[in-house]
């Protein structure tokens, strides 16, 4: 039997405290950067465990410290293990007897459980601290979902703290991959991700005359439809990006031509190069189709995420530390990025690291099936599935303090 089998059978044990605090959590979402009884769940997790706390002043994040006591070896490495914490700004309709209390707010990406887990990761570890030798520290992040958490807690001095992390481990479920598998790959893993604003403007006048107007709506229309046919014909399909108009405004009644129209939307890209290109063509043909038609186009666009690029030799590192655990079979190596965005890119442009995904499928499904995904107010995940992603937390962080060289 591997060393790291005995993780797993332990996870197994600390699985009904891990459900305990998912669905405390998941019955109370809370949205943003503070997140006061989230925080007060981890902490109350936490309760009789000897480990360092440190807060920073810009959210209710928290980095706990477990250090090694492993015999002469009082310098070692150290490694960072996130799990994010906020909920989204959505309704939820799974009707689970532990559905969220609040209207309007659900924890529909999973992070309930990513802050579960995490905290029996602590526990587990805490166990064999006699083994450790080096550091792990549990980063505990709010403000996930649009908020930058990771970046504030980053400028909070909270990763840079000593022990500096030598490298970084993130876990995200994933209910359309096979309940317990771990999904990963080398290089971009996920999409950067902006957000844009296009405000044509016109003259407005009377909708019988528009000859006497300058009408921006059909300028919007065209620019959108144009904005697709600059992606497929000047991004490289190997490099590619989403350009998605999400919402177009403009209007008061029927019988008015408006002065202006706006476009919002997103822009993902999974290289700088490709994001990059992709920004100047939307201002470019944004800019010249108004201009054709004698409109003037506002174009602003604000820069979200960076792209979430997973170090090619911590993800060959982890491959292995999976295969181990779970065996062979439940390492999914994906062929592309997936195009949402994630604020732990920050930490990975700090340092080497990556970010993988827990399979999560519900019960009585198939891979084929259609199951909920992440961001649906209909998403649930297997709780069973949390015991891999605390044993794999914990294995994660034994091995890479264990080994001596680089991973």
């Amino acid at each position: 039997m591997s060393e790291l089998h005995r993780f797993l059978e332990e996870a197994r044990e600390l699985l009904p405290a891990a459900v305990a605090l998912r669905r405390r959590i998941h019955a109370e979402p809370e949205l943003g950067l503070e997140l006061p009884l989230t925080t007060t769940a981890v902490l109350d997790g936490l309760q009789g465990l000897d480990v360092e706390i440190a807060r920073g002043p810009s959210t209710s994040g928290l980095v706990v410290s477990l250090a090694g006591r492993k015999p002469g070896t009082q310098t070692g490495r150290t490694i960072l293990l996130r799990g994010d914490m906020d909920a989204l700004p959505m309704p939820e309709e799974t009707g689970l007897d532990f559905a969220s209390t609040i209207p309007g707010r659900m924890h529909a990406c999973g992070h309930d459980a990513h802050t579960a887990m995490l905290v029996q990761a602590v526990h587990l570890l805490h166990r064999h601290r006699d083994e450790l030798a080096g550091t792990v520290k549990f980063m505990f992040q709010p403000g996930e979902e649009g908020h930058g958490g990771a970046r504030l807690m980053i400028e909070d001095g909270l990763l840079d703290a000593d022990p500096k992390p030598d490298a970084a481990f993130a876990l995200h479920i994933w209910p359309s991959v096979p309940a317990g598998a771990i999904l990963g790959k080398p290089g971009p893993m996920m999409a950067s991700a902006d957000y844009w604003t296009i405000t044509v403007k016109g003259r407005g006048g009377h909708a019988s005359m528009p000859q006497d107007a300058v009408d921006p709506i059909p300028v919007a229309f065209e620019i959108g439809l144009a904005l697709q046919t600059m992606v497929s014909r000047r991004i490289d399909v190997f490099d590619p990006v989403v350009l998605t108009c999400a919402k177009v405004t403009a209007g008061t009644t029927n019988n008015v031509i408006p002065e202006k129209a706006e476009m919002i939307g997103t822009l993902r890209a999974t290289s700088e190069k490709a994001r990059e290109r992709a920004q100047e063509g939307l201002r470019r043909v944004a800019a010249n189709i108004a201009a054709a038609h004698l409109c003037e186009a506002e174009v602003i666009i604000k820069r979200g995420y960076p792209v979430t690029v997973n170090d090619p030799g911590f993800v060959d590192f982890a491959r292995s530390v999976v295969t181990e655990l779970l065996g062979p079979e439940n390492y999914i190596d994906r062929p592309a990025p997936i195009m949402g965005a994630e604020d732990f890119s920050y930490v990975l442009q700090r340092m080497p690291g990556c970010l993988m995904f827990l399979g999560v499928m519900p019960e009585g499904h198939r891979e084929h099936d259609h199951v909920a995904p992440c961001h649906s107010n209909r998403m649930m995940l297997n709780e069973d599935c949390m015991a891999a992603g605390i044993a794999m937390h914990a294995s994660i962080a034994h091995r890479f303090l264990t080994q001596n060289g680089t991973s």
